[in-house]
């Protein structure tokens, strides 16, 4: 006699081969006034803990409205539904936490090329009318 514990199949849960730079779609339960939808996150996945063990997790990483947000996700949570790679990186690492100093560094060095550039009405040829420019042919 076989007992039922918890509601997610464990076996197909093992089978999965994550590892650090991944690139992963969770499709996650959440539970609003009584019903049930999935949400999708996806990312890269910067580590995973515990191997296959109960306890074993895996953080996953991407860029939401140019914020770095990441989750830390557990293996066998019933509360997530399906689990796809999308993608495979070969990485030298099994911890990838460099990438948020990385993504940050290359945010500043971006920044710094960009020039304000602030054009200045009244210049020789031009007139402004209710802030709509015009240039007059003379």
């Amino acid at each position: 006699m076989t007992k039922i514990i918890s509601p997610v199949d464990i076996k197909t849960r093992q089978t999965l081969d994550l590892r650090a730079g991944d690139t992963v779609r969770v499709e996650q339960k959440i539970v609003e006034k009584g019903k049930t939808r999935l949400q999708s996150f996806e990312g890269l996945i910067l580590a995973v803990k515990h191997g296959k063990t109960a306890g074993a997790t895996f953080t996953v990483r991407k860029i939401a409205s140019g914020v770095g947000v990441e989750k830390v996700f557990p293996l066998y949570s019933p509360s997530i539904d399906s689990i796809n790679v999308v993608r495979r990186s070969k990485v030298r690492k099994s911890k990838l936490y460099y990438i948020r100093d990385k993504v940050s560094r290359e945010i500043r060095r971006q920044m710094r090329h960009i020039r304000t550039v602030k054009e200045v009405p009244g210049e020789v040829g031009e007139e402004v009318v209710e802030g709509i420019e015009k240039t007059t042919t003379e």
